[in-house]
């Protein structure tokens, strides 16, 4: 759920926004409205930095995991920034260190084949008048064409390949040499010292190690920089952004809470001085932040949500109604047993690696509910790494998923639509009233009817007293048109009511008709990675040789099956986790009648090394 939150708005002596900040950051409690924000030049800096803070600690682990660093020890520097400024030189230098090696070893690979030879020397013999010029060509018109080359030119080859062939032209100053061959640049220095430089490089390269573990070992103080930077970006916002009354005098600030930690807030703004504050309810006008306060298992599908949006104050969030959805679909999509278990266990790995609460731990606990799902629905339907467990247990009815999911498939997707039809008219009734919901309520009643009078006698499910040509069916159609057509709109004109209903009717069935049909990738996924997974067992079977041993068998079967499972696993994963999430934002969070957030909740507080 979303929750409640309380708009400050406070009046002060401009001179005291920033202790009146501290304060504020000190609680931790009020987001301060800062819309509109514009960095300065200086402001891009302090961004750059807290960038740069960042991906100095992804760094530093990765500089710690290295077992060549391991013995490596530096003595701190005296500040974090210190640290944060040598860090930053040193991979200025390491970089253009790197590119350097990178254009020596380019370089050096052009040397090669020319082997080591004396520069000063051939510089000699070009001031005598003799020219070394260099030339490449392949292999077949050297070998065709060197006894006529050589009729007109001294020449002498240096290396060969398979395919290439390098060698010199002895000629004199300015004359044309003309051959079938790629000439190439006179070279400065040779293979060897080519290698010294590259080597030179290296060793500089190696030697900036020292400098980063320093900057390891004052970590704490890098991390402690890093959240200072981030405390004064929250002050160079909130200053910026505040309003100037009274020739700048005085500072106008907006600032939001959450109502059951309120009381908080109004003890500090008794407390401090020359402060003027009012404290109200949001508007629907307001650009409320929003934070959910979900269960602990809602709470693990919040991080689906967000890849789309938070939903918007007022309205309802959908993070607990779409989280059971979710989990089938996926279950639905990867439909085997086995890779259930596969996902299982790693899940379980990542939740007893991750033990701390945050966002890996809710990463964890999603594969691992997914997983469960997952072997349920392969357990159902008898598949286990592609094999059919009804070819082993034929006494067990297990559910024929190719033969009779597709219709099961839309059944399902009718049955999402309509609760998120039903979410929409309750929370519409809830906001506004049950009038205004009298539109959408009409349309939900001839949905629900058509598919208890039409839809259910075709599954063989029949309604006593509600069939497609009973009274009580029409009666019901009735009211869903009256509803639908007359009352859209309570202030309106009846006669424009009955134009928008008819076209609110029109949008509505062929929206309705795409939105189910979606569905059919639930049957379709699930159908494909099946199909899969038992190509690559008949491809494991295939290369068997006939008439092999056990031994054999699983030295062939072995490796393909591991390669193809593990591809197929992959592939079906990844795409049970996108299709259901696709299902989620688009065919249910649009009939759900989804609002998206402008801003989350994001208080000012004490930076730590838990904030990201």
């Amino acid at each position: 759920m979303i929750a409640r939150m309380s708009k400050y708005d406070f009046v002060l002596y401009a001179a005291q926004s920033e202790d009146f900040i501290e304060k504020l950051r000190e609680l931790g409690l009020v987001d301060i409205t800062t819309t509109g924000w514009e960095p300065s030049e200086e402001d891009r800096q302090l961004l750059l930095d807290i960038e740069g803070c960042g991906r100095a600690a992804e760094f530093l682990k990765g500089f710690r995991a290295d077992p060549a660093h391991a013995a490596l020890r530096g003595e701190p520097f005296a500040s974090g920034r210190e640290a944060y400024e040598h860090y930053a030189a040193a991979q200025r230098e390491a970089a253009s260190i790197r590119s350097e090696i990178a254009r020596l070893e380019k370089l050096a690979d052009e040397l090669r084949p020319w082997g080591p030879f004396d520069v000063e020397r051939t510089a000699k013999l070009a001031e005598q008048g003799i020219v070394l010029r260099y030339f490449s060509t392949q292999r077949a018109t050297f070998d065709k064409q060197r006894e006529q080359w050589a009729e007109l030119y001294t020449l002498t080859e240096i290396t060969r390949t398979d395919s290439t062939v390098w060698f010199v032209v002895v000629a004199a100053p300015g004359e044309e040499v003309t051959i079938d061959a790629q000439e190439m640049k006179t070279p400065q220095m040779d293979i060897r010292e080519a290698e010294r430089r590259v080597a030179d490089e290296q060793a500089k390269l190696a030697a900036l190690d020292a400098e980063f573990a320093r900057v390891a070992a004052s970590e704490t103080l890098l991390t402690a920089y890093a959240a200072e930077l981030k405390e004064r970006l929250q002050g160079v916002r909130v200053v910026a952004t505040a309003r100037r009354e009274a020739d700048g005098s005085l500072a106008l600030l907006e600032g939001w809470a959450e109502t059951e930690t309120s009381a908080r807030v109004d003890a500090l703004l008794e407390s401090y001085p020359n402060v003027v504050w009012i404290k109200s309810d949001p508007t629907p006008e307001d650009d409320t932040p929003v934070k959910l306060k979900n269960n602990r298992f809602a709470r693990i599908f919040e991080m689906i949500g967000d890849l789309y949006a938070r939903p918007k104050y007022g309205t309802l969030d959908l993070t607990p109604y779409f989280a059971p959805f979710y989990m089938l679909f996926f279950g639905i999509c990867l439909n085997d047993a086995g890779y259930g278990l596969i996902l299982l266990a790693a899940g379980l790995v990542m939740l007893r690696k991750f033990r701390e609460p945050g966002m890996m731990r809710r990463a964890a606990w999603f594969a691992t509910l997914c997983a469960v799902v997952t072997i349920v629905f392969g357990g159902i339907c008898g598949s286990f790494f592609g094999l059919s467990l009804k070819e082993y247990f034929p006494s067990i009815p297990f559910f024929d998923f190719q033969g009779r999911f597709f219709i099961i498939s839309l059944v399902i997707g009718l049955v999402q639509i309509l609760f998120g039809m039903a979410l929409n008219i309750w929370t519409t009734t809830r906001c506004f009233g049950i009038s205004h919901a009298f539109g959408q309520l009409g349309w939900f009643v001839i949905l629900v009817s058509c598919a208890l009078a039409v839809a259910l006698p075709m599954a063989g499910i029949t309604i006593p007293g509600f069939a497609s040509d009973s009274v009580a069916f029409y009666v019901a159609l009735a009211i869903g048109g009256v509803l639908l057509l007359l009352l859209n709109n309570p202030r309106r004109n009846p006669l424009i009511n009955v134009g928008a209903g008819l076209w609110d009717l029109y949008n509505n069935i062929t929206g309705l008709l795409s939105d189910v049909l979606s569905y059919i990738r639930l049957f379709a996924i699930g159908l494909s990675g099946g199909v899969l997974a038992l190509v690559f067992n008949t491809l494991a079977e295939g290369f068997v040789p006939e008439g092999a041993n056990i031994v054999v068998r699983l030295l062939v079967m072995i490796p393909i099956l591991l390669i193809g499972h593990g591809i197929n696993l992959f592939m079906s994963t990844i795409s049970s986790f996108v299709h259901p999430m696709r299902l989620t934002f688009v065919e249910f969070f649009k009939n759900a009648g989804f609002e998206m957030a402008t801003r989350s909740f994001d208080p000012i507080r004490k930076m730590n090394t838990r904030d990201e």
